[in-house]
């Protein structure tokens, strides 16, 4: 398989995705796309709703499997887009479009990644490759509604983008829903008791508060109130203030542990959590893939940011072209030679497994 026409053909296909408006749960044309791609190369595939996958042709059912994955869907473009976010550009070597560097780069990479090994024999693993949809929004029909359709995965690549480094943990993601409660009352008589006035001390023990275990590779739980409302006049103290706090999770905590500590421990007059299945997510350092990656020269990190990996049961890793400081700000671009970088390193990467 020529790489060279496989990276060209790659970024074309990059190019026609930005100009596809992907959202979540809208993903239809762009797995029109994607499904135009195994055609192609005359690769049998399948699709889910919006999610297309395919595995090898020499599929040994008593050999282990590795899944590929990245998704196809993109947040909404921000008002802070000064070029067109539906049209792929290219200047100074910068591919410039919505999608393009959170995950199409990725996406694009794994796929020629996957077409390159697609008919070889003798595979030390089965492939398997998903695009998949709604990763964006974490919704029911994306990656974890396909774990019980594809084949048995025992470890995973899920494209994100790493600069190519090697993501060997991600933090898992709890969002809860909690309540300060006071008295209501006219805002003219004494109130003792104000709802608001009582948030201030548990906003500071939400700002303040410690988790014992750190992880050497992801770091301290880190958890922030993100949103907070309350009152609807101006002349009435309001008998509760709701608030959204955002904790990610480290690997030495499950989800069930931060919501059963959060119960105990917090000031709140009530607090639950929306979700408990985004987990933390790793792989172990002597895992074969990890090893490989380190040969290579590729450095090992934790990642602070939700992926795909959080629905997967298996050891992943989260590899991919791509910055993940460009992925959802305006004017979001990809540079051309990431791409070729990543899909090159991702054959070598798997030349020492398979």
């Amino acid at each position: 398989m020529n790489r060279k026409e496989l990276t060209e053909k790659a970024i074309n296909l990059l190019k026609n995705l930005i100009e596809t408006p992907s959202f979540s749960s809208e993903e239809d044309n762009t797995a029109k796309l994607i499904e135009n791609w195994f055609v192609s190369y005359n690769i049998p595939y399948k699709r889910t709703k919006h999610n297309v996958w395919a595995i090898n042709k020499h599929f040994n059912k008593n050999k282990q499997t590795l899944l590929l994955n990245s998704h196809h869907d993109t947040v909404k473009p921000n008002n802070g887009y000064t070029k067109d976010p539906f049209k792929a550009i290219v200047e100074d070597g910068k591919l410039f479009g919505l999608g393009s560097n959170d995950a199409g780069g990725c996406l694009v990479s794994l796929l020629a990644t996957f077409t390159y090994f697609y008919k070889k024999k003798n595979l030390d693993y089965n492939l398997v490759i998903v695009a998949s949809a709604e990763e964006e929004s974490s919704g029911p029909d994306g990656l974890n509604s396909m774990l019980k359709v594809i084949p048995k995965v025992d470890v995973a690549i899920v494209g994100e983008p790493t600069l190519m480094n090697l993501a060997v943990a991600e933090k898992g993601l709890v969002v809860f829903d909690a309540k300060v409660k006071g008295t209501p009352s006219h805002a003219a008589h004494p109130n003792n008791d104000n709802a608001i006035y009582n948030t201030i001390d548990v906003l500071n023990w939400f700002k303040t508060y410690q988790f014992e275990k750190k992880s050497p590779v992801l770091g301290d739980v880190k958890m922030t109130v993100t949103q907070i409302n309350a009152g609807k006049q101006h002349n009435a103290v309001p008998a509760e203030v709701e608030l959204v706090i955002d904790v990610r999770v480290n690997d030495k905590y499950t989800n069930e542990d931060i919501a059963k500590i959060l119960e105990q421990k917090s000031p709140c007059t009530s607090i639950k959590a929306r979700s408990l299945r985004l987990n933390s997510s790793s792989i172990p350092i002597s895992h074969p893939l990890v090893e490989a990656g380190i040969e290579l020269g590729r450095e090992t990190y934790g990642s602070p940011t939700l992926s795909d990996q959080a629905v997967l049961s298996c050891p992943s890793l989260k590899l991919g072209p791509g910055d993940s400081t460009r992925s959802h700000t305006a004017d979001e671009f990809i540079y051309l030679n990431e791409i070729e970088e990543g899909i090159e390193i991702y054959i070598k990467l798997l030349e020492k497994v398979l």
